[in-house]
């Protein structure tokens, strides 16, 4: 059963919806099993791509020049972003950019307890904590790689465990291809279980998302490829007998292809388990996934899906039942009333918005806690409520969009650390061109008071340099500069009130004050220096910057990964950081 909103329930039995799917599109139903090019799509073969193309108008929008359509204000020193423009993986400078990676590190309220380089890779980290017979394990892995440090003293931290490449000036200490990979394994997360009285790991495998294509409309082999991807599609769980994948008990294994859950590897439909799922160890499991490839509305370049979400029983670790599958408008190319829809939206045809989940269900409060409410950020079908009071059959409350933002992702994460207090939700897309090559990704504030009425309040200030530093906008760094994403799930302690931390490419970490989240401020920043051609290889250089960041809120430290390394930061607006074992371990028993 697929969940649609009330108010557009309607449409499934519009004869306009269904004359205009007619007009433009294929005939409804399965997608067809030959390998011919459909009519009107030349040259793509693949049936769902197909679909999405026969109807949707080419939208790409058109190159901008740098120094010329957008770039630095030379009277005032303000960067001027240009107002859309295609996906690039290519930088292009403009006229006052640096000639160099800036080696300046700037802070104001944050202070250095250590920097650890080289345990990461220079692309992404996702993370997690473990305390084990006294000690606190910190977990940072991606796909390829997994390195476990013990951080019981952070100040001295020491890796115990490593897996997959690391990198250095060098580039990776081990060759990598993500079309052959096996174990392709994404976000995990841990929690504590009362059944097994320990904590239990689940870990999302997902379509490898870089390194497989560039342009799905001319590559039609790596499009087969990921249709029938070498790796789950799916997620497992593990008992966690200890902090080392040896000590890991494998306790079950699912495929997010509900339709089709004994389905081999390389038959398995749909995109496989997004980031990190959203479970607290209790009887509840939500994550995001587009269940089968039907789910096709999508303009992003190297992506065949738009995801929704799942819900799974997790009553059972050893045993995960599937429970129901939550799916928008705008997300299924063989639903009439889903085109329609995904037709009235502007970034229909753009050949580079992202559309759908690329994050579980944000819940203010675990739904065996008492919470009902969830958050979806869907990219560009923008920031969605739902009634979880029965999570086998949740409700659509309403959804929200903003004017485009393209390139770059929107509405990818949400944060609702602040919700149970103040009724605000924060939410933001991410930057994906380098140089500032793409329109600015805003944090906006949600006010989500009655989630049946969302509306957008304000946002979070836009942060600049201070003054006395080597240049007056942090595009001028190089690589990327926009917000990332703020607290994750699982870590210790639980949020903290009054001051979100956000991972801010070049201008480091950005620590704001949410006190009254319709009067936000920046209360505190770290910059680091960024990498160079003595740290890494001299085509990913300064790239990113800080890309993820991790809360210990038990101890009041903050982990900051950038591209050649991680952070240990403290900072006096959390409070003194422990510099040994909290008080209660986590997971929280």
């Amino acid at each position: 059963m697929h969940l649609i909103s009330n108010r557009r329930a309607g449409l499934r039995k519009s004869a306009l919806a269904l004359m205009l799917f007619a007009a433009f599109g294929s005939a409804q139903g399965a997608a067809p099993a030959g390998s011919q090019a459909v009519p009107g799509t030349p040259g793509v073969k693949d049936p769902w791509i197909a679909k999405w193309l026969s109807v949707t108008a080419d939208r790409t929008p058109m190159a901008v020049k740098a120094g010329v359509d957008y770039g630095l204000d030379p009277n005032t020193g303000e960067f001027i972003f240009p107002k859309a423009t295609p996906e690039s993986h290519d930088g292009q400078k403009f006229p006052g950019q640096l000639d160099h990676w800036d080696r300046t590190m700037l802070a104001k309220n944050v202070e250095v307890i250590a920097f650890y380089e080289g345990v990461g890779s220079p692309f992404h980290a996702w993370n997690n904590v473990l305390d084990h017979e006294g000690k606190r394990y910190l977990y940072i892995h991606d796909r390829d790689y997994l390195r476990i440090m013990d951080v019981t003293d952070p100040a001295h931290a020491k890796v115990v465990y490593s897996k997959g490449a690391v990198w250095s000036e060098k580039g990776p200490s081990e060759d990598y291809d993500p079309r052959t990979v096996k174990e392709y394994w994404g976000g995990m997360t841990i929690a504590w279980n009362k059944k097994l009285n320990k904590p239990v790991l689940v870990a999302s495998y997902e379509i490898g998302r870089y390194g497989l294509m560039e342009d799905k409309l001319k590559e039609p082999q790596h499009v087969a490829d990921q249709r029938n991807y070498n790796s789950l599609k799916g997620f497992k769980v593990y008992a966690m007998n200890g902090p080392l994948p040896q000590d890991w008990e494998l306790l079950a294994t699912r495929t997010t292809d509900v339709t089709h859950p004994d389905a081999p590897l390389g038959r398995q439909q749909g995109s496989g388990s997004l980031d990190s799922p959203e479970y607290f160890g209790g009887k509840y499991m939500i994550l995001a996934s587009a269940p089968d490839d039907s789910y096709a509305l999508t303009e992003y370049s190297n992506y065949l899906y738009s995801p929704g979400y799942q819900v799974w029983d997790m009553s059972d670790p050893a045993d995960p039942v599937f429970v129901q599958q939550i799916t928008v408008p705008g997300q299924k190319a063989d639903d009439p009333a889903s085109v329609f829809e995904y037709l009235k939206n502007p970034r229909a045809g753009n050949r580079t918005s992202w559309m759908g989940a690329r994050m579980p269900l944000f819940l203010p409060e675990p739904l065996e806690q008492g919470g009902k409410i969830g958050f979806g950020a869907m990219g560009g079908l923008g920031l969605w409520s739902f009634d979880l009071s029965d999570p086998a059959q949740p409700k659509i409350l309403d959804n929200l969009n903003t004017p485009p933002s393209f390139s770059g992702t929107e509405f990818d994460n949400a944060d609702v650390s602040q919700y149970e207090r103040t009724g605000y939700v924060l939410t933001s897309g991410y930057p994906l061109n380098t140089d500032c090559n793409e329109p600015y990704k805003d944090i906006w504030v949600v006010n989500a008071k009655d989630p049946a009425n969302m509306k957008v309040e304000t946002r979070l200030p836009r942060p600049v340099p201070p003054e006395g530093a080597p240049y007056t906008s942090f595009c001028q760094r190089g690589g990327s500069f926009g917000p990332k994403r703020s607290n994750s799930i699982g870590q210790p302690g639980g949020w903290r009130q009054n001051l979100v931390p956000y991972s801010f490419y070049n201008a480091g970490v950005q620590l704001f004050d949410v006190t009254d989240p319709a009067n936000p401020r920046i209360a505190g920043y770290f910059v680091p220096p960024m990498a160079d051609e003595t740290e890494l290889p001299a085509y990913l250089g300064g790239s990113q910057g800080v890309f993820a960041m991790y809360t210990e809120y038990d101890r009041n430290i903050m982990w900051a990964f950038t591209d050649n390394g991680a952070y240990a930061l403290s900072s006096p607006l959390l409070g003194k950081p422990v510099m040994g074992m909290p008080a209660k371990p986590w997971p929280a028993r």
